[in-house]
């Protein structure tokens, strides 16, 4: 059975969401259709290439992924369909698909999406999600081949993906990329990039002595690794974000606690 997930930036408080499920199911009534989400911040095209990534490898091969986020919907933007070993992502071509891009290396496919038969008849310069993504999803679903949508094209636009750095004094230096709904802060710094030791984080002005392994365990401000293998940062029972006023690129550092001769720590 063939699954097709969603990513917008439409809410829930309108019809377009409704209007797109409308023609996948109208095309073929047995798809599984999957809502990722439609609460990504309008036009926040990095916010949308992180869930996805976050998300996709979590479902089964093949499935087909539509993220639409397009401030430039209705331009000579692309509309285009990316295959990877995962599954087949749909969008347009403005660095929404950054992360899967990254992640796939030299193993993907990637086509424009120029052939008119399979959009919906007038098509609206306001709403490719609705007029070009969900029905060339759905004839994806169907066996149409990716070939026919149009042709091979050499590379997708990208924009460069947040990754921590070595500070001159010798601290990890990463940024928030990610506010949760929790009010958690999540970072660039992976598990795999922290130093080995006790470790202090920094952010906004806090410090934070070392890492804690839930949110129960730790004092009311606190970091951990999340879900997703990166470093977070949290306050117990409430959001990190408006405790500590942070934003979204906000710099959050790592330091190794190095034990003095007298005992204590510097």
């Amino acid at each position: 059975m063939a699954i097709i997930t969603l990513t917008t930036d439409f809410g829930t408080d309108d019809s377009y969401v409704a209007e797109m499920k409308g023609v996948i199911l109208s095309i073929n009534p047995e798809v599984t259709i999957v809502d990722i989400c439609h609460t990504i911040n309008p036009q926040n095209i990095a916010q949308a290439a992180y869930i996805l990534s976050t998300t996709n490898h979590r479902f089964p091969r093949g499935t087909i992924h539509i993220v639409v986020v397009d401030p430039g919907v209705g331009t000579e933007r692309q509309a285009v369909l990316l295959i990877n070993e995962h599954g087949y992502f749909l969008g347009p071509d403005n660095g929404v698909l950054s992360y899967v891009v990254e992640e796939a290396g030299e193993g993907i496919e990637a086509f424009a999406i120029t052939n008119p038969s399979f959009w919906l008849s007038p098509l609206s310069d306001t709403f490719h999600g609705r007029d070009i993504f969900a029905p060339v999803a759905a004839h994806l679903s169907l066996g149409a081949p990716p070939h026919e949508l149009g042709d091979l094209i050499p590379s997708l636009t990208t924009f460069v993906l947040p990754r921590p750095q070595i500070g001159e004094d010798r601290m990890l230096i990463g940024k928030v990329i990610h506010i949760d709904h929790f009010g958690n802060l999540i970072t660039d710094i992976r598990r795999s990039d922290l130093p080995k030791g006790r470790l202090f984080i920094e952010v906004c002005g806090h410090i934070i002595d070392n890492l804690s392994t839930s949110y129960e365990e730790g004092e009311e401000f606190m970091a951990i690794i999340g879900s997703s293998e990166q470093l977070e940062v949290s306050v117990q029972k409430g959001s990190a974000a408006r405790y500590l006023g942070a934003r979204i690129g906000d710099e959050v550092k790592v330091g190794v606690t190095r034990t003095s001769p007298k005992g204590g720590f510097r």
